[in-house]
């Protein structure tokens, strides 16, 4: 098999580029956008060499795992693009959903996995990384080039992340790139077409929340040289995490290294 569309993105309109190795999804589709792409597009690999993550940190997926990124030139504002992230996550947990819940079908003894989302953009289960997303932005002609990237730990996880990882092979789900890539652009169109360009973002609000990891738990985020302690108590309209600290202040925090419950003491230490 190769890296192919599922029906529903297919009927939606979007193409795409797939390669057998690439420096990095995100890259090359800001690339294409800045050179008159205006999707909606798929840019996808079994192998990427040249990823990154927020902060800048580099996102390598070794072959056999997905790294994948989708392009859309729209009319919306920078603030409102970066909730996007919000519904890509709910699209992926989905997709792990049906595929642990057809394993379990298959297998009367496999785990039942637990999913979460962790602000801002990544996907765990167990408490252990699966999935990070990054979004981006540029303002171009015609509109703001949003750029939706996710890298999968389909075979191999990464060593060493703030946020200790695993991969779907670990967890006993047997699955390739090309079935997950498949099942994961179907899903898009549909948590895309909630979110609807940030109307939408409301519902998409109450899901993630719905399965957010540490809500309600002690949090910590490191941002720069700040360190921000208290309660995880909600997302609020524009995506922002909100902590409610011991003198009962709710401080809105845009960006930064969350670390929840007893590992909030360690990563504020």
């Amino acid at each position: 098999m190769a890296l192919a569309l599922g029906p529903r993105a297919n009927s939606a309109g979007y193409g795409l580029a797939a390669f057998d190795q690439i420096g990095s999804t995100n890259t090359e589709a800001m690339r294409r956008a800045r050179e008159g792409e205006r999707g909606p597009m798929w840019f996808a690999t079994t192998e990427q060499t040249a990823g990154r993550g927020r902060r800048q940190r580099a996102w390598v997926a070794p072959r056999g795992n997905l790294a994948s990124s989708v392009l859309e030139v729209i009319d919306v504002a920078p603030g409102v693009a970066a909730t996007l992230g919000f519904a890509a996550g709910l699209a992926l947990e989905s997709v792990f959903e049906k595929i642990s819940l057809e394993a379990r079908m298959r297998s009367a003894g496999a785990e039942r996995l637990s999913f979460k989302l962790k602000w801002p953009n990544d996907v765990l289960v167990n408490r252990q990384k699966l999935v990070g997303i990054l979004v981006e932005a540029e303002a171009l002609p015609g509109g703001l080039a949003v750029v939706v990237g996710s890298g999968t730990n389909i075979v191999a996880a990464p060593e060493g992340t703030p946020t200790p990882a695993t991969s779907l092979q670990a967890l006993g789900i047997q699955i390739t790139a090309d079935e997950l890539f498949a099942a994961q652009t179907d899903a898009w169109v549909e948590f895309r077409g909630i979110w609807d360009n940030g109307r939408g973002f409301a519902e998409i609000r109450s899901r993630w929340l719905q399965r957010a990891a540490g809500l309600g738990e002690k949090v910590a985020i490191q941002s720069g040289n700040a360190t921000i302690e208290g309660i995880f108590d909600t997302i609020d309209e524009a995506g922002c995490l909100i902590v409610r600290t011991a003198d009962g202040r709710r401080i809105p925090v845009t960006a930064g290294e969350v670390y929840f419950g007893s590992a909030a003491s360690v990563g504020a230490a």
